[in-house]
């Protein structure tokens, strides 16, 4: 393959911009040489073997995709892919030559541009894997290439796409990380383009942004399958996302569903917690102005609260609301309220101080809309080992230790599949299975017996109990947006992020009255930075009336310290309709720590003078 090839914005002219050609088909690996990396030359000839055309894609490329003779190459666990030879090539293409570069960009259009009849090959399959983790994509002006490979793998079948997620997941996580920063980045610069004449008018390209979110698709679903993940979830997000019209995507999706018109609340992944916060938020308001023509008794749980604590003077602009729901919390299981609370606090915005297991919030969004049919099970979901561990940890590693055991199960452990429980001072006995207490753990069958298990404690055991919990919760919080969430992002609704970083919120803090070079700010920061982790969280409640870090982190607070007239005989003072804290200037470092503390550790209640 000759190295002086045209440049790549030539040779993507030849790509079909506008509308969708019948077939697209995609890039063959080169065959298999006798040694990766020996006989690169004869992998540069363009032309057929076997009956079969090769893209002329350069030898370096084409040797990553060699079949070791001992390998099993067509199985979703081993792609035969020399992931090593890979991230060598990658790493020294981009300090080549630009002759080079343009080679491997023409080899990729010349692959795209093929015409192929049948179904893909895993050859093929191996080819997408490869030229997905090209960095040369992360330049605007291969974007037009990258499109195309990109909408050629979101055409591919789904058994296809069952291989290339099962062969991400093996992809190193830094190379992983790059692939999905990568396809953000394109989805990014589509949406809003630094330049917009680098590309082609979005009427003629909407199907862009469609065929990246598919492909993103296929690494979140491989970042699932590992546990622990390979990255964050939060790392899927795309926060250029938060300004677009969320509410126009969401609607469109309502009424669309995942049908041929696109909405980004298809791939929820992609959405930020902040984002879905506004979709529920406004969701709310909208169902609120509904509910105003029906019924009010349990609807009125849906329009926004306005607290007054009796004896006490205070002007409700969510200070006292947030007062309200903490001081609730501390009896959030009382069964003449507790089921709805959690769902009325998402609906106020508002942060509760509560340590819900994780398998909690999984039970919440299962399913995430409430059945029409009465008869279906709610709150029921798949639970493991590791959620037990959450919640019995001591019952849990017993269990573990079973599985493990080395020694004969039946004769050492004798048990059966019946279970029993103590309930109100009673033990009851249960079966596990049919006839459970008349079958015996063995090695054979002892994950079956840990599985119903942890079922049984998760599920079936507290079903009445939790499904009161589901109702109550979906009664408030019933909105389609909740498809969106995962659980970790419901108990980030609820509860907030219990990570600090007090350093954020130093950097996003207004002062008034106050300048942050002023000695008395200084003196704070200097304090407020060396607290312990449980006094940062009392100032926290002290000054915003919650000690969690809501959606968005700590400069959603809109921290304000303000300048008090006060005596510096006085306490500091807090408004927490405002987050706002009123400092005296204190006349040293010790006497502001001293009134600090005393301040944040008595604090309870409101009062206007």
């Amino acid at each position: 393959m000759s190295l002086q090839s045209p440049p790549a914005a030539t040779a993507a002219a030849a790509l079909p911009l506008g509308a969708e050609p019948e077939h697209e088909q995609g890039s063959a690996a080169p065959p298999a040489a006798e040694e990766d990396g020996e006989d690169e030359e004869e992998e540069e000839e363009e032309g057929e073997k076997e009956g079969d055309k090769l893209p002329p894609i350069p030898a370096a490329c084409g040797a990553a995709a060699q079949k070791d003779a001992n390998s099993p190459f067509n199985t979703t666990e081993d792609s035969g892919i020399n992931a090593k030879f890979v991230n060598v090539v990658y790493d020294a293409l981009l300090n080549s030559p630009q002759d080079v570069q343009k080679s491997v960009l023409k080899g990729i259009i010349n692959g795209l541009l093929q015409e192929w009849k049948g179904p893909r090959t895993k050859d093929d399959l191996r080819a997408y894997c490869i030229l997905l983790q090209n960095p040369q994509f992360s330049n605007t002006s291969t974007y037009v290439i990258y499109a195309h490979l990109l909408r050629q793998i979101a055409a591919l079948t789904e058994a296809d796409h069952h291989f290339l997620v099962h062969w991400s997941k093996k992809i190193s996580q830094r190379r992983f990380k790059q692939i999905v920063d990568r396809l953000l980045q394109f989805i990014s610069l589509r949406l809003f383009p630094a330049k917009p004449e680098e590309f082609p008018p979005m009427e003629k390209c909407t199907w862009w942004i469609p065929s990246a979110a598919k492909v993103l698709a296929l690494f979140n679903a491989a970042n699932s399958l590992i546990s622990p993940p390979i990255i964050s979830y939060t790392d899927f997000y795309n926060s250029t996302l938060d300004h677009i019209d969320l509410m126009e995507e969401y609607h469109n999706w309502q009424c669309y569903g995942n049908s041929h018109r696109f909405s980004f609340c298809q791939y929820p992944f992609i959405i930020s917690i902040a984002a879905k916060k506004v979709i529920i938020q406004r969701d709310s308001e909208q169902q609120m102005i509904s509910i105003a023509r029906l019924t009010r008794k349990r609807a009125d749980l849906k329009k926004k609260l306005k607290v007054t604590f009796v004896g006490e003077a205070g002007l409700d602009m969510g200070g006292l609301t947030k007062e309200w729901f903490l001081l609730l919390i501390r009896q959030i299981f009382h069964p003449d309220y507790g089921e709805s609370l959690m769902g009325l606090a998402v609906y106020n915005s508002i942060t509760l101080d509560i340590r819900f297991p994780p398998c909690c919030y999984k039970k919440l969004l299962s399913p995430p809309i409430v059945p029409c049919d009465h008869n279906t099970l709610v709150g029921i979901c798949d639970v493991a080992l590791d959620d037990l561990f959450q919640i019995m940890p001591e019952l849990a590693h017993g269990l573990n230790e079973l599985l493990s055991y080395e020694g004969n199960v039946e004769e050492d452990f004798y048990s059966t599949f019946q279970v029993f429980q103590e309930e109100f001072g009673v033990i009851k006995s249960y079966n596990l299975k049919s006839n459970g207490d008349k079958i015996p753990v063995t090695n054979q069958n002892r994950k079956e017996y840990v599985q119903l298990y942890v079922d049984f404690l998760l599920n079936k055991s507290i079903y009445k109990q939790f499904a009161a919990f589901y109702y109550g919760f979906h009664s408030v919080c019933a909105s389609y947006a909740l498809l969106l969430l995962r659980p970790e992002e419901v108990e980030i609704l609820v509860c907030g992020s219990p990570e600090l970083d007090m350093s954020a919120l130093q950097r996003s803090t207004q002062y008034e009255g106050y300048q942050k070079t002023d000695v008395t700010i200084r003196y704070f920061w200097d304090v407020v930075l060396g607290f312990s982790l449980d006094l940062q969280k009392k100032l926290l409640h002290f000054a915003t009336g919650s000690d969690r870090v809501p959606v968005g982190g700590m400069a959603d607070l809109n921290f304000k310290i303000s300048k008090s007239e006060a005596s510096t005989n006085w306490l500091p003072v807090a408004h927490t309709c405002f987050n706002q804290l009123c400092l005296p200037p204190y006349k040293n470092k010790k006497e502001l720590k001293q009134k600090l503390i005393i301040g944040i550790s008595n604090a309870e209640g409101f009062g206007l003078e």
